[in-house]
């Protein structure tokens, strides 16, 4: 993501010191750390978050607990972070689809006023995947079908990154598709494998083991670039829609007021855990890139950005914020 890169290009030594010379806060943390998820299990933000805290209780000492609090793309999640004590032991993890949902008024927490930025750890592209008795093989052929019959699409909720996307992906592609939206995108996979729904754009951390088992099919990948984990899947922009881009992120955020300190650990131990060799192996297998060290006051950047973008594309596709 080009905007991820500009932003963690140049960064201090904060997060990049020898494993040696890093020591924990003393006393901190002295209890289990719980890391509030605003989707299901199964879902993106639910297996990377899980794949770090089990690291991350290695290098603190202490149990990293996932506490997923699914429902209206992260409201309930990011409130209660919003809420929490400020002491060092609750996180949130943020996603880009919390962003979207913030701009059109499906998240109340303001999350750059509200809550503090850790660290960003991964970014990602998507996957456009469908049930495998879909009669396309590929985005032409679907474009194709989609004007000719209707067809039904699945999402991780209103305002998330995967239904703007499609959505996106309907205007660049001139066609008409049915929006059903699920409460996360584990369950969103599972109508979609049972035929119920016909496709749907979905992270390729989740989608990756679908596809390879046969329960989905993989039409292409929504990055701009070829991955090197599916290096035969094409892109949608190569495919028929020129231009097409779609990749999401995820980073932790805590209470506002918690201490600098404690955030400047917590990030230092977190950058490290997703860029050890098997932590980048296992994240580029499934088409995850690992966030090179990034500060604080870089992610609160990048949020920024990303707010911006985004609402840039909501105010194109004519989407209307519910509160506005």
């Amino acid at each position: 993501m080009r905007v991820l890169q500009g932003f963690l290009a140049t960064l201090g030594m904060l997060c990049v010191l020898p494993v040696a010379a890093q020591s924990l806060l003393p006393g901190y943390p002295k209890k289990p750390i719980r890391v509030l998820v605003g989707t299901p299990a199964g879902s993106g933000s639910d297996v990377m978050t899980r794949t770090v805290a089990q690291k991350l209780s290695e290098r603190l000492g202490q149990s990293v607990v996932v506490d997923n609090r699914a429902g209206a793309s992260g409201a309930i999640s990011l409130q209660m972070g919003a809420q929490a004590t400020p002491d060092g032991y609750t996180l949130v993890t943020l996603s880009a689809q919390n962003v979207t949902a913030m701009l059109l008024g499906t998240v109340s927490t303001d999350i750059t006023k509200e809550l503090a930025p850790v660290c960003m750890l991964l970014s990602q592209p998507y996957m456009l995947v469908a049930n495998p008795s879909l009669e396309a093989n590929t985005v032409k052929e679907l474009i194709s079908l989609a004007k000719s019959k209707p067809l039904v699409y699945a999402s991780s909720g209103v305002g998330t990154v995967v239904h703007l996307g499609m959505e996106l992906f309907k205007t660049m592609a001139a066609v008409e598709m049915t929006h059903v939206p699920y409460k996360g995108s584990g369950l969103s996979m599972i109508d979609l494998m049972g035929g119920r729904v016909q496709l749907s754009i979905t992270n390729t951390l989740t989608a990756g083991p679908l596809v390879r088992s046969g329960k989905l099919k993989a039409l292409a990948i929504t990055s701009p670039q070829r991955i090197q984990a599916l290096p035969d899947l094409p892109t949608v922009a190569e495919s028929g829609v020129p231009g097409y881009d779609l990749r999401s992120w995820y980073g932790f955020l805590a209470p506002k007021g918690t201490p600098t300190s404690i955030i400047v650990a917590i990030n230092r131990e977190s950058i490290a855990v997703v860029n050890a060799p098997e932590m980048k192996a296992r994240l580029a297998a499934e088409g995850a890139d690992a966030a090179l060290p990034n500060s604080p006051e870089q992610f609160r950047g990048f949020i920024d950005a990303e707010t911006a973008r985004w609402g840039k594309i909501i105010k194109n596709l004519g989407l209307v914020n519910k509160k506005g």
